[in-house]
């Protein structure tokens, strides 16, 4: 099989381009040169964003089997990249999320959910929601539902992560000391590691599927306290949880997602929207999880690696808990009114 990845020296791209080259196939990856592209790949260089940008792509006249695309902005960018290659290309594989859902979808949506509206395919950059829908606009466009894959993943864990989810938690259980958890602990999540994601993505590739897919684990593959019970162990076991009850939480004015990331508290919309997809048709469709135990542990022994400081992309928002915020609501908590047990 022959890939072309748009990006792939980052996160998911690198996810999908590594998974690709230990299945043996023949890689190319068309990037802007800030990161060293993998190893064993083909390197083609160029600014999707600027006049010409795509031009080592037009002169590179190569063929392939699978483009895959993880673009999040502007989507005309995604536009003036596949219509050029539909007739390069046999299938397109375009990463995009369960944002796409029009607010707030209820809990259990499938892909048949209603979507946002005022996406466009060559539109300029608005929000995310509208951007990656209109992303997969211009998919369709370009290849046509037949020769398309609309990945709509939802929270995304595991070795390179940029966004800061996973490796502020690691990071805050490495301090040690009494830690903030966000209650209650049976709290189910659903999220995908990057790596399932990838090779979910070249699975579909090669058995030629079209057409949308919720992609992330099945609900409550794990909860809150298998999650944090898991950073605690693989960081040294220093840190000491103190579960927290959500009222005590959104009173002391903490934004869930952001400030506690992969946390939202139960029962409300944001909950439904992140924890609550149908994910059956991906399951059907040869998505296999690995457990929560192992994308902790893979996370952190890549976070060691790199020096313990995860990259951040510049367009997404710092996540974690302010220091003296934590402290304020656990001495709250002192006097009984929130805080649960501790780990066992």
């Amino acid at each position: 099989m022959r890939l072309l990845m748009l990006g792939g020296t980052e996160f998911v791209g690198r996810a999908v381009v590594e998974a690709a080259l230990g299945r043996g196939w023949e890689v190319t990856v068309f990037h802007r040169g800030r990161h060293e592209a993998p190893a064993g790949v083909r390197s083609l260089l160029g600014d999707r964003t600027t006049p010409g940008g795509l031009a080592a792509l037009a002169e590179h006249r190569g063929e392939w089997d699978v483009i895959v695309d993880t673009w999040s902005a502007a989507p005309r960018a995604v536009l003036d990249a596949a219509r050029p290659l539909r007739g390069r290309a046999r299938r397109y594989v375009y990463v995009s999320s369960c944002s796409v859902y029009a607010w707030a979808p209820p809990a259990g949506y499938g892909e048949d959910a209603p979507l946002v509206e005022g996406a466009s395919a060559d539109a300029d950059q608005t929000d995310y929601p509208r951007d990656k829908r209109g992303g997969e606009l211009a998919v369709l466009d370009a290849f046509g539902e037949d020769r398309s894959v609309l990945v709509r993943a939802g929270l995304i864990l595991g070795p390179y992560e940029n966004v800061g989810r996973l490796p502020w938690w690691l990071g805050r259980m490495a301090r040690g000391g009494p830690v903030l958890a966000p209650g209650p602990r049976e709290l189910p999540l659903q999220y995908v590691d990057v790596r399932d994601l990838a090779e979910w993505v070249l699975h579909a590739a090669q058995r030629e599927l079209s057409g949308p897919y919720n992609l992330i684990s099945p609900q409550g593959h794990a909860t809150m306290g298998e999650l944090l019970d898991a950073c605690v162990r693989v960081t040294g076991g220093a840190a000491e949880l103190r579960w927290t009850e959500p009222d005590a939480i959104l009173k002391a004015g903490i934004e869930p997602w952001t400030e506690l990331p992969v946390w939202v508290p139960p029962g409300s919309d944001l909950h439904d929207a992140l924890h609550g997809a149908d994910v059956s048709r991906a399951v059907e469709s040869a998505l296999s999880c690995r457990p929560v135990e192992e994308t902790v542990a893979d996370t952190w022994r890549w976070l060691q690696d790199i020096g313990g400081t995860a990259p951040q992309r510049p367009d997404r928002t710092r996540k974690g808990l302010a220091p003296e915020v934590e402290a304020r609501v656990l001495a709250a908590g002192g006097d009984g009114r929130g805080v649960g047990s501790t780990t066992p």
